[in-house]
């Protein structure tokens, strides 16, 4: 009868694990030293090796040799725990070994001693499928089994696991296998099975798993039945359903020319052709991955997980489009395929969803817009035109007036003030200022109060209405005079009387008029409005400035 080849090449010793090393050098090192517990937990993906591990464990735990780290595979006792034929290597599924009933059986088997070899280990595939009450009967069990019982838990949801069990086991967590790694295995077994495969084949298999050295090795194991003993890329991608070069490159060729009827049409022949959109979306980002990829780090990275073939058309297409592009294409891909899962109307979704990637293609960067934007300004005049105003009377008194050669010169425009003025710390208020420039509350009532330094004291005459204010920032004030004036600085808080009606102050010194904070006087706004930068702005864009606002405050 036919074995598939994810059972006739399982590993049956640790060093035949692929990846894994710190799972393996842990286990290894407590054979060795006898350091062996009596349950572990062994978390991770689907198809990384945990069950094979824990088979693994049994062999070298009952080894005729005693416990070894290095079992042979050729023994009896071996080859009965690898065919699951042990009586005293018990594997139990506990997806449909769940209930309480079952772990009562199992924790009534615990106290019988092995019927031949040194340890009973008991094998629970699917751990997290246990019910909280069956997890309950087997916490005594967990917690002070007999000195030949072990416990090996096989999950791929920890999560679910009780902290209570988590607590009684050593857990180990299992990674996805590089693909580095999956390639060399599937190359291995394609010669061992005398079957001729190209790279970019045996790459699109390796991918196809995801990290899964059974979930590779299945899709081997198809591409092998569909083709006999030569797998091509091509052939290979479309039985695995894998975006092929032409669909990618038609995809990136749209982009690049703006042709948004080439997406639709790569999108109705996807949906002639039996594809399944989310499944292409999800291609088409580890596409545009691996471009982003080797933008960055180079076409030869190993970081991008692609074949010969790929790399070689993707150093073309490097040079049409910039990091940011390829970024934005991976997040927009990303997106859409989360909006792909659970929506009616996916083909509508999917060509939508391609569209914004012509859009996103369209985008100039920000640096190009700011630069042209200065180039506008400088081709502008500084000032909108105004009206002309009516004429006025010469003082000059009347008679011929001389033709000239040319018409005088216009006087040049007041230069334009900065949006953001500059301070210059001078006085003591100016540099306090400058210190608490991030306390916006400090900053303000400052701008309100009289300050005067005698002595280490520094007198703060404060309006009555914002001195609660102050009185909750006092240490922040005081830090900030510490850091000026170089000694230990006390802040004294005295009220300030209110300006006096009729737009004077107390002293009869006009009042200048309450602004909110942030807020500029009239004269500034409208010479902020008329800097070139800010005309350039509203000339290319319709609008208009509704509010102008100091960035001291």
């Amino acid at each position: 009868m036919y074995q598939v080849i994810a059972r006739k090449y399982r590993p049956q010793t640790f060093e035949h694990v692929l990846g894994q090393s710190h799972v393996k050098q842990t286990l290894r090192n407590a054979i060795a030293q006898g350091r062996i517990a009596h349950a572990y937990i062994f978390s991770g993906p689907r198809g990384t090796g945990k069950t094979t591990t824990a088979r693994i464990l049994a062999m070298a735990l009952n080894c005729e040799q005693g416990p070894s780290a290095t079992p042979d595979p050729d023994s009896p006792i071996c080859q009965e725990i690898a065919a699951g034929g042990a009586l005293d290597v018990v594997e139990i599924d506990a997806a449909s070994n769940r209930g309480i009933d079952s772990m009562r059986q199992l924790r009534e088997s615990v106290q019988f001693r092995p019927v031949r070899d040194r340890y009973k280990v008991f094998i629970i595939d699917e751990a997290h499928q246990i019910t909280p009450d069956a997890f309950n009967a087997l916490l005594k069990t967990l917690e002070e089994p007999p000195e030949w019982m072990v416990f090996v838990l096989c999950t791929t949801e920890p999560q679910a696991i009780p902290a209570t069990i988590l607590s009684r086991c050593q857990h180990f967590a299992f990674h996805a296998v590089a693909v580095g790694e999956v390639l060399t295995h599937l190359g291995r077994i394609c010669d061992s099975e005398g079957v001729s495969a190209e790279d970019d084949a045996l790459t699109a298999i390796a991918l196809a798993g995801d990290g899964s050295v059974r979930d590779s090795l299945s899709a081997l194991d198809q591409a092998i039945a569909a083709f006999g003993g030569r797998l091509e890329a091509d052939s290979v991608r479309d039985l695995l359903g894998v975006i092929s070069g032409e669909s990618a490159d038609r995809i990136l060729a749209a982009i690049r020319d703006g042709d948004q009827s080439g997406i639709l049409a790569a999108v109705d022949e996807l949906l002639r052709h039996g594809g399944h959109p989310q499944h292409f979306c999800g291609e088409l980002a580890r596409y545009f991955r691996n471009l982003l990829v080797m933008k960055l780090a180079g076409t030869d990275s190993r970081l991008a997980v692609a074949g010969a073939r790929e790399r070689e058309v993707a150093s073309e297409w490097l040079e049409h489009f910039s990091e940011d592009d390829l970024t934005r294409f991976v997040s927009l891909l990303l997106s859409l395929y989360g909006e792909l899962q659970d929506c009616t109307h996916q083909r509508f979704r999917l060509e939508i969803g391609l569209l914004k990637l012509v859009h996103a293609g369209r985008l100039a960067p920000i640096e190009e817009v700011l630069d042209g934007l200065g180039k506008g300004a400088s081709a502008r005049p500084s000032a909108p035109p105004s009206r002309p105003s009516p004429a006025v009377p010469s003082a000059r008194p009347p008679g011929p007036v001389a033709p000239s050669a040319s018409p005088p010169a216009p006087a040049p425009a007041p230069k334009a003030p900065a949006l953001r003025l500059s301070r210059q710390p001078s006085t003591l208020e100016d540099r306090l200022l400058d210190s608490v420039r991030e306390n916006r509350t400090v900053t303000r009532v400052l701008k309100e109060s009289e300050i005067k330094l005698e002595g280490d004291a520094l007198q703060v005459r404060v309006p009555r209405r914002l001195r609660g204010a102050l009185a909750l920032e006092v240490k922040v004030l005081e830090a900030a005079a510490v850091a000026v004036t170089g000694k230990q600085i006390r802040v004294r808080l005295e009220s300030k009387p209110a300006a006096a009606r009729g737009g004077e102050s107390p002293g009869g010194a006009p009042s200048r008029p309450a602004q909110s904070p942030g807020q500029v006087s009239a004269d500034a706004a409208s010479r902020a409005k008329a800097n070139a930068a800010v005309q350039a702005i509203t000339s290319r864009h319709p609008g208009r400035v509704v509010k102008v606002v100091d960035l001291r405050d």
